[in-house]
């Protein structure tokens, strides 16, 4: 199993599980909470992880 990263949002300590493809900026792993704020932004595509322990 792979190591997944930490969510790159700030002050956010949960394991990443979506991979965000943002128009606008850097790509980012990010954690499903955080996930489901982002992918509502136009520019914004949620990739979800493989390996990513989902709730």
């Amino acid at each position: 199993m792979i190591e997944l990263a930490t969510c790159a949002e700030e002050d956010c300590d949960r394991e990443g599980a979506v991979r965000l493809h943002v128009a606008w900026a850097d790509d980012r792993t990010v954690c499903t909470a955080h996930a489901r704020v982002w992918a509502q932004k136009d520019g914004v595509v949620a990739e979800p992880l493989e390996d990513a322990d989902w709730p």
